[in-house]
C-alpha cells in the first residue's frame, strides 16, 4: 500500500529578503504543529540534469557557534546516510574523519 508523506516548509522574511524564523512540519512527524529552527539545507537530485538543487537558508540571528556546530553535525549524518545508501564503508569514514578535523579546527571536539 502506499501512502504519501508531505513536509512543509514556511519562512518569515524582513524587508531585506533575510530570514527571521523558519518552521518546518512533517505530516509524519512527531508534532502535530509547525517546529522552530535556526537553519536548513534542503538538497534534491535530479538524475536526468545530474544536478543538485539546493536551499540553504538561516536565521539572521544564527550564531557563527550554531552554524559551526551545525555543520559538524551535518557532515557526520551526511557519512551516515552516504553508508546506509551505498555500504561504501570506506568513503563514510572519510567523510566522519573530515567531520572530525573540521570539529577540531573550531574547537567543537
Amino acid at each position: 500500500m502506499s501512502r504519501t508523506a508531505e513536509i512543509k516548509v514556511t519562512v518569515n522574511l524582513d524587508d531585506e529578503n533575510l530570514a527571521t524564523r523558519i518552521e518546518w512540519q512533517a505530516s509524519e512527524g512527531s508534532s502535530d504543529k509547525p517546529m522552530p529552527c535556526q537553519s536548513m539545507m534542503l538538497s534534491l537530485w535530479d538524475s536526468n540534469s545530474r544536478k543538485i538543487a539546493a536551499i540553504d537558508l538561516w536565521t539572521k540571528d544564527t550564531t557563527v557557534e550554531d552554524m559551526s556546530l551545525y555543520f559538524y553535525q551535518a557532515f557526520h549524518t551526511m557519512a551516515e546516510t552516504y553508508l546506509r545508501a551505498t555500504k561504501n564503508n570506506d568513503v563514510a569514514k572519510l567523510i566522519h574523519k573530515f567531520g572530525n578535523e573540521f570539529g577540531e579546527k573550531l574547537g567543537l571536539r
